[in-house]
């Protein structure tokens, strides 16, 4: 393999997802990502050549998980760096408002999706006692608002989650819950509308963000993180 750590991302077909890509790609690491969109998984491979590799991959089928887990496993061997950022938000309402189907949904992306790439991936992280995961949370898991109870039940989820993690994998492993921050992307958009354009672009973000996700080691285990 090339000079640079083995990067696995979720939920790379927009937003941070894509914006982290780039950025760890620019800084020379290889990455490897997943997203539920067929035509950005080609975009991406197209743009960044076959040292990396990007896929059609919906977290919430374990099946699948599992297959894409064991090509890249295969190929790449356990991750240096393993991102559970796949995730959706649901339209403001009033918990009682929010559909069945759009509840599950988000259950079945954000928490369970989180489960079955864990599940895939860390038992060849754990055999290697090797890499650092970190599990996608939010403001809203640590914090609430009105109209997101579905979505910070699934990052609040996230917290715990992780922070159990920490206590079961080997000493020279992380398991870090990260707050990202407030960063305009059209998750947040769909929460504040047009003032979402004060925050942030996920471009610039990831400035910022992945040289600090680079840093993460096994000191930072079980430890809630914020992105600078």
């Amino acid at each position: 393999m090339a000079d640079g750590k083995a990067v696995v991302i979720t939920g790379v077909s927009r937003g941070l997802g894509r914006a982290m890509v780039s950025e760890f790609v620019r800084l020379g690491h290889t990455v490897i990502g997943c997203g539920r969109s067929a035509s950005a998984a080609e975009e991406l491979s197209s743009e960044h050549g076959d040292r990396h590799s990007f896929a059609q991959v919906d977290v919430a089928d374990d099946s699948s998980v599992a297959e894409w887990a064991a090509d890249i496993l295969e190929e790449y061997g356990p991750p240096d760096l393993l991102l559970n950022n796949a995730a959706i938000i649901n339209e403001n309402a009033n918990l009682w408002e929010v559909p069945q189907r759009e509840f599950d949904d988000l259950i079945d992306i954000n928490i369970k999706g989180t489960a079955n790439v864990i599940r895939h991936f860390a038992p060849a992280m754990v055999e290697a006692n090797s890499g650092v995961l970190v599990n996608f949370s939010s403001g809203w898991g640590r914090s609430t608002s009105s109209d997101v109870a579905p979505y910070c039940a699934t990052k609040w989820a996230i917290e715990g989650l992780s922070q159990a993690m920490a206590q079961e994998i080997p000493s020279g492993m992380a398991v870090v819950p990260l707050n990202p921050g407030v960063i305009n992307t059209e998750m947040l958009q769909s929460c504040f509308g047009g003032a979402a354009s004060s925050y942030p672009k996920a471009e610039q973000w990831a400035r910022s963000a992945v040289p600090f996700l680079l840093e993460l080691g096994p000191r930072d285990n079980g430890r809630p993180a914020t992105a600078p």
